[in-house]
């Protein structure tokens, strides 16, 4: 039996909103709230196993964490309207050392990243290799 090939995102939270630390205490956390439509299509995407950066955005601006997509996507709750998805993130494991916007913006191989492309969208896929480049730019050696 061979298993699919994990898939890699980035989600941005903004810390005063949600930090990295209220990830790490809850452990499991439904990401709700994403308004946007690309965004959503991207939560829909998801599978349970995929890995994700948990990204601090306005205060911060870096890569402080490691989650993994505990539950696929499902009806947000905090929805008022509209058929708004959320998933569930389980913590994996701290960026040993953050990975800033402005170094990612400075590392010609992550040109093409989405985080850098579409700076506004709060869900983005990212390839296995901008996956690796990331980690080890943060000292994260937990690749898969």
């Amino acid at each position: 039996m061979t298993t699919a090939p994990r898939g890699y995102w980035l989600i941005k939270s903004e810390p005063d909103a949600f930090s990295w630390d209220e990830q790490v205490t809850n452990d499991v956390e439904p990401w709700t709230g994403v308004r946007n439509h690309q965004a959503k299509k991207n939560l829909a995407t998801m599978k349970k196993g995929d890995r994700a950066f948990f990204y601090h955005s306005n205060v911060g601006r870096e890569i402080v964490g490691v989650v993994e997509v505990a539950r696929e996507a499902y009806s947000d709750p905090t929805a008022e309207s509209g058929a708004w998805v959320c998933v569930d993130v389980k913590t994996v494991a701290p960026m040993p050392r953050p990975v800033t916007l402005a170094e990612i913006k400075a590392t010609p191989a992550l040109a093409d990243l989405a985080l850098v492309r579409q700076s506004r969208l709060s869900v983005v896929p990212v390839s296995p290799e901008h996956w690796t480049i990331l980690c080890d730019m943060g000292g994260w050696n937990g690749r898969d």
